[in-house]
């Protein structure tokens, strides 16, 4: 029997996506409403610039008194869609304590304070779903939180940013160094003014946090996530990435360990063989490989931004959160029962390619080999070229720990022969 009293939505947020939101509830309504249960009624919507024109957008709606609308009695859900920590966080609490779900897109917030909104929520008996949170429109949280919650989940690898992607496929496909693809990325609109966010893998890392916690069962904050950026990665490393069959990706990696008693959160550069499924993703695409004991591998691809894709999730959210109203009832909440401590980077165990600058003269290879020795880390395959004095030696190791491969660089450092270390990358998907 269909619900009469509509379900009321408080919008926080009219941007790229708070907009395309309000136009799809707006133009769909009546899908909505069938597929609910229930009509579905957009009451408010709370914007910092009022004056600024949003085509489609009922100007009757518009309020800057975004506490007071999610302090309304008949706002059944709220969604958050401004970002940020605040005044994000506050909003999202006041919204619980007045028993209104939430959904949102907001990684960060996620990936800092978690733990505490589940709480919230669950305290007052409503839902917070955030699919939006993590690679736009591609469907993770919610085949990891169900479709895979009973199964082992084992490895989460991924690319979950759009502007990275997008700048190292054009520095691979085209030869161009990562300044001039940025430049590009900015004027297509898929890098922002200031790209610290994403290129130095802060986005990323809130949105690993966010995955590796509900992969794993257990609590990941986005400290707790190793990050480094990408600012440094040359047309060089893609040469060599090219000569070992591999191209190179700003990753996400989850991981559980081997003995099950600990998992790792870490997001860098990697090179990543040709022939892996993560290696054909291009321009400003996502794509997330998943490795599950029964399930086996799965990949999930797609547009992981932009107004349109964001705003299908939080579309999909909201449906899924006005069901669970009109059956009086909530979602999945937190799942943390493991309780895994996150282990260092330093205990991270992979493959490394190292470029090194040398004299080109005999015995350096073997001085080189014995320091990789000495800190136990086994090489596999090693390529020299050499002229007028000076030569680049480019080490490939087997699997090694992340501290014996910093301390053997370290090492290496200070031999005479060893003129610089021209990079270091991870070789993942092996």
């Amino acid at each position: 029997m269909m619900r009469t009293r509509p379900l009321k939505v408080a919008l926080l947020g009219c941007g790229v996506v708070g907009s395309e939101v309000a136009r799809i509830m707006t133009t769909h309504a009546d899908d909505l409403t069938a597929r609910i249960g229930a009509p579905v009624e957009l009451a408010g919507i709370a914007v910092r610039r009022p004056g600024r024109v949003r085509a489609g957008v009922p100007e009757e709606l518009i309020t800057t008194d975004a506490t007071a609308l999610v302090k309304r009695a008949d706002i059944d859900v709220v969604v958050e869609v401004i970002g940020g920590i605040e005044p994000a966080r506050s909003l999202i609490t006041t919204a619980f304590e007045h028993g209104a779900s939430v959904v949102s897109a907001n990684k960060a917030l996620l990936a800092q304070d978690g733990a505490a909104l589940h709480a919230a929520a669950e305290q007052h008996g409503v839902d917070l779903y955030y699919e939006a949170a993590v690679a736009g429109a591609i469907p993770l949280v919610r085949p990891l939180r169900e479709s895979l919650a009973g199964d082992k989940v084992n490895r989460v690898l991924g690319i979950v940013n759009g502007t990275t992607n997008f700048i190292l496929d054009k520095m691979d496909s085209s030869g161009a160094g990562y300044s001039e693809a940025l430049d590009e990325a900015t004027a297509l609109g898929y890098a922002e003014a200031d790209p610290t966010a994403d290129v130095e893998g802060f986005d990323a890392a809130a949105k690993a946090a966010i995955l590796a916690g509900i992969a794993f069962h257990t609590r990941v904050r986005l400290d707790d996530v190793y990050r480094e950026g990408m600012t440094e990665v040359t047309a060089a490393d893609f040469a060599s990435a090219k000569q070992m069959g591999c191209t190179i990706k700003l990753l996400a990696i989850c991981e559980r360990a081997a003995d099950g008693r600990s998992v790792t959160a870490r997001v860098h550069p990697a090179m990543i063989p040709l022939t892996h499924p993560l290696a054909s993703v291009r321009e400003a695409y996502n794509a997330v490989f998943i490795e599950a004991d029964a399930a086996g591998q799965l990949m999930f691809y797609g547009p992981g931004a932009g107004g349109s894709p964001t705003a299908s999730a939080v579309l999909g959210d909201l449906v899924a959160v006005c069901r669970n109203k009109v059956a009086e009832a909530t979602g999945p909440g937190e799942s943390a029962y493991t309780r895994l401590p996150v282990s260092a980077m330093g205990e991270v165990v992979t493959r490394y390619h190292i470029s090194l600058d040398v004299a080109d003269k005999p015995g350096v290879l073997a001085q080189v080999a014995t320091v990789f020795a000495e800190h136990g880390v086994s090489i596999d395959t090693v390529r020299q070229q050499g002229k007028d004095g000076e030569a680049s030696l480019v080490v490939v190791t087997h699997r090694a720990a992340d501290a014996a491969l910093s301390a053997t660089v370290e090492a290496l450092r200070k031999l005479d022969t060893v003129r610089g270390v021209a990079s270091i990358m991870r070789v993942e998907g092996e």
